[in-house]
């Protein structure tokens, strides 16, 4: 293909890569006008979007192509993940340098596709277009049986907060890439999970299913920036135990609890659960570990309980327009 492709050539050459197969597919209508897409009996739709922006969320020297491709996607299923349901398809809107249209491109779609099939989640369509840097935006459907979606408006006063896996894992290997020299490699976890993260699907299904989750929402900014977002949903404060947080091993204990506290890009869930559900969740899920970090209060204030004693808990994650 030239190096300046024409759009139809470039639609067909990611139709081609990602490998799409009408037969099985929820979508219908790639490279079509638009998707066709039913829901299933029973269930009701999950929209969400997603940007992800050369220079604000990866660095073109730094971020290999295909892991570009994984997280892009892997990102937007994560708000599916936290609301209880199941992705189903996406819309990828691209566009790029022509110079960026031959191998820069085949590695990107690489990763993608291997997220698509890892996540259960299938091209539907998109759009295209030329720019100077890479702007990446995706839309998945997904679905969730009717009237079990986890919101963030269920908290109440008396409920336990917990987390899955580990926070501020991904800020650490964010860290450990600006480090390095030229293109990064996942030779860490903490890489990986920067890298590669992987949305907790199963687990907010699971915990849709057993209507053990009282309010849920992922956490792609960081703890003490998501956290006021689940109480402002439910009209609740809370109180968090530093000691409590699942911080990462692999960095030093005062610079990991930071990490935990404020550490983004970890899509790990964050969910309350009521105090006579407590004892029905296990301590670990297929080996995720489950951490109580702290309550909901009535309260409108979120504390945090450090050796210092008991203080207020500013924000300090990802905003991108701090």
């Amino acid at each position: 293909m030239k190096q300046q492709a024409k759009e139809d050539a470039l639609v067909g050459r990611i139709a081609r890569q990602l490998g799409v197969a009408k037969s099985n597919a929820p979508a219908l209508g790639l490279g079509d006008d638009a998707a066709l897409w039913k829901a299933r009996g029973g269930h009701e739709v999950v929209l969400t979007s997603d940007w992800f922006l050369e220079g604000s969320h990866f660095l073109r020297a730094k971020h290999p192509p295909d892991a570009v491709g994984w997280k892009c996607l892997a990102r937007a299923v994560s708000d599916i993940a936290a609301m209880g349901g199941a992705p189903r398809c996406f819309l990828l809107s691209l566009a790029l340098p022509p110079q960026l249209t031959g191998r820069w491109l085949d590695e990107f779609l690489r990763g993608l596709k291997r997220a698509s099939h890892a996540l259960g989640c299938q091209a539907a369509g998109g759009d295209t277009s030329r720019q100077d840097k890479v702007l990446i935006n995706v839309t998945v459907i997904g679905e969730v049986p009717a009237g079990r979606a986890v919101l963030r408006s269920g908290a109440r006063a008396g409920d336990l907060l917990y987390v899955s896996g580990t926070l501020g894992q991904a800020d650490l290997g964010l860290e450990q890439l600006r480090r390095q020299r030229g293109m990064a490699r996942a030779s860490s976890a903490a890489l990986r999970k920067h890298l590669f993260p992987e949305p907790r699907l199963k687990l907010g299904q699971w915990l849709a299913e057993k209507r053990l989750a009282t309010a849920m929402m992922d956490l792609s900014d960081g703890l003490s920036t998501d956290l006021p977002r689940l109480c402002a949903g439910s009209s609740v404060g809370a109180r968090i135990r530093m000691d409590c947080l699942p911080a990462s091993s692999l960095a030093s204990p005062a610079e990991a609890r930071k990490l935990a506290l404020n550490g983004g890009d970890d899509y790990e869930l964050l969910f309350t659960v009521s105090a006579r559900n407590a004892s029905r969740l296990p301590k670990k899920f297929h080996g995720l570990p489950l951490t109580c970090v702290g309550a909901i209060t009535k309260e409108r204030k979120i504390l945090l309980e450090t050796e210092r004693g008991i203080e207020p808990m500013r924000s300090g994650g990802w905003d991108p327009f701090r």
